[in-house]
């Protein structure tokens, strides 16, 4: 065990690694990986109103204001409310510039909601906002003009 017979009757030693066990382990982590980073992600669920504009250009630090079918207000996925909204930008843009606002609202949020927050958004002293959508999957059927 742990060597081999020579002709002449000295052992010598095998230097060969077994790596076998090491690629089962390393098959099983990247498999538990696999099956648990979709759950990694964290989201607020929301749907957005379908359009047929283009997207544009997207800064990649940005900050994300999402109002929800409800009426709830998350700055970052944390929970704020209307009135402390403004002066929680105000405070993360003196400490590090915002360069964008992206403002995610339900498409079932009144619009008096979605001009509220957006005033909160300016009022903070941010220019630089944009309307998430989501593309138009399915063109919905247009229905007839009543005569």
């Amino acid at each position: 065990m742990g060597g081999s017979s020579s002709p002449n009757g000295c052992r010598r030693l095998l230097s060969e690694i077994n790596v076998t066990p090491l690629v089962d382990v390393m098959l099983v982590l990247l498999i538990i990986f696999m099956v648990t980073a979709p759950m990694m992600t964290k989201g607020i669920a929301v749907n957005l109103p379908e359009t047929t504009a283009k997207a544009l250009p997207q800064k990649q630090d940005y900050t994300e204001v999402v109002v929800t079918a409800k009426g709830g207000i998350f700055l970052n996925s944390i929970s704020i409310d209307e009135h402390g909204l403004a002066e929680k930008l105000r405070e993360i843009n003196a400490r590090n510039k915002i360069s964008q606002v992206l403002l995610r609202a339900d498409e079932t949020v009144p619009y008096g909601k979605v001009a509220t927050v957006m005033a909160a958004i300016r009022e903070a002293g941010i220019n630089n906002l944009g309307l998430v959508t989501a593309p138009e999957s399915v063109k919905k059927p247009s229905r007839p003009l009543k005569k």
